[in-house]
């Protein structure tokens, strides 16, 4: 169908043969609705989702004691502003996603917040340390030999049972680091009691958990870029 315009009015009128394409515009139109309206189901159910494990955050401290959420953000910021009035540093440590997580959070934490940190991904460090002393210590060596009593350990882990989080998080301490951990899946996971401060959300897949982690690391974050230096 097209339009014709005369003296300010528009004239609708069909070219012969194109009735069936006009029909099958019709139908392709209605199909991509009908697509549109699945996918933005599936969409909603998705964050739905995240929303409800996010929701179920918790936090524990060392002693094995709840707290609200609230409570333990409040307590990861003192925490974290102890650290940068006494100048000391943030280590971040996490496999995989959680790795990219670390040193993202690490370069936001320096720039935006005022913090010194530090993650241990550096080539020649990673691989020196596995094929020379094992997987396991590629994080606790490095914090063994830097860190310093007093500063923080981050330790990312959806499972919360890699082995070398959990041998730096044991360094951490054995150091009198202040240890934060993030971790999902089992809530018996071993992580979950390794730091003085634990936060853990139920998610039972490696997306949803990394999500929630990335979620939770942002408002550590946007709270220590709000509070100042």
């Amino acid at each position: 169908m097209l339009e014709l315009k005369s003296q300010g009015t528009s004239v609708p009128y069909y070219i012969p043969g194109q009735t069936n394409q006009i029909n099958q515009i019709k139908q392709i139109d209605q199909t991509n609705q009908m697509n549109h309206t699945a996918i933005t189901k599936l969409w909603k159910q998705e964050i739905d989702k995240l929303c409800s494990i996010l929701y179920k955050l918790s936090f524990l401290g060392c002693d094995g004691a709840e707290y609200s959420i609230d409570e333990g953000f409040q307590i990861w910021q003192k925490l974290t502003i102890d650290v940068r009035e006494e100048k000391r540093s943030i280590y971040l440590v996490g496999n995989g996603a959680s790795a990219s997580m670390a040193s993202h959070f690490a370069a936001d934490l320096a720039k935006n917040a005022h913090l010194h940190t530090e993650v241990f991904y550096d080539i020649s460090l990673i691989t020196a340390i596995s094929n020379d002393m094992g997987y396991e210590w590629v994080f606790a060596e490095p914090l063994r030999r830097r860190a310093k009593k007093g500063d923080m350990l981050v330790a990312i882990s959806s499972s919360g049972a890699s082995k070398n989080i959990l041998c730096a998080a044991e360094v951490a301490q054995k150091m009198g680091l202040k240890i934060v951990t993030l971790s999902a899946m089992s809530s018996q996971n071993p992580l979950r009691s390794k730091g003085f401060l634990n936060a853990y959300v139920p998610a039972e897949t490696y997306g949803y958990a990394e999500t929630c982690h990335a979620a939770i690391l942002h408002h550590w974050m946007d709270m220590m870029e709000n509070k100042g230096s």
